[in-house]
């Protein structure tokens, strides 16, 4: 028989939320237990009893980080009427170069790395399921005959590797105006009809 899924506690849910607040501001990699409890208030006992161990809190947050990323990128889809690819990339560009969302996008740069060197453990997964999430937000705004063909597929995965590589870019130098130069030109070419497959 499948096990439910627990309710998190009141306090659970507002420890992980200061602790996310930590992770935004201090990252993962060097996470310790002491300085974080002390941070948000707690203890590392009662961190380890609502969150299991040091690996269930990083899973937590980095849940809560894919939480606020889909969040975002969830408002673009709208398989109704679906605004299309450059349109959709051109917003999460946009987003993505917000002085204000760097945290977090240090955060899933830091989250990304770590899941592709060390695939086992609270990392695991991270990587795949992110680019998925990305990808079929991305398919949601093609237009559905678009969307069900290869050259879809590879023009979302196209857009995709433009912004994450500019994201990338962006984290690395704080250029905003060269790296938004350069997805600008990129879309444009994105703009163009699909061929049909």
């Amino acid at each position: 028989m499948p096990q439910e899924a627990t309710v998190p506690s009141a306090r659970q849910v507002e420890l992980l939320e200061a602790a996310y607040r930590y992770a935004l501001a201090h990252g993962l990699s060097d996470l310790s237990l002491r300085p974080l409890a002390a941070a948000v208030g707690s203890s590392p006992r009662v961190l380890m009893f609502l969150f299991g161990n040091k690996d269930g809190l990083v899973r937590a947050l980095l849940a809560r980080a894919r939480q606020d990323e889909l969040t975002a990128l969830e408002q673009l889809g709208d398989a109704e009427q679906p605004i299309g690819l450059a349109a959709a990339a051109e917003r999460i560009w946009s987003w993505l170069a917000a002085g204000d969302h760097r945290p977090l996008l240090r955060l899933w740069a830091e989250a990304y790395a770590r899941s592709l060197v060390e695939p086992e453990g609270a990392w695991a997964g991270f990587a795949r399921a992110t680019v998925n999430d990305w990808l079929d937000v991305l398919a949601a705004c093609q237009p559905a005959s678009e969307r069900r063909t290869g050259d879809g597929v590879t023009r979302r995965t196209l857009a995709l590797a433009v912004l994450r590589g500019a994201l990338l870019d962006l984290l690395a130098t704080d250029d905003e105006a060269r790296t938004t130069a350069a997805v600008h030109h990129q879309l444009a070419h994105l703009s163009a009809p699909a061929s049909q497959d």
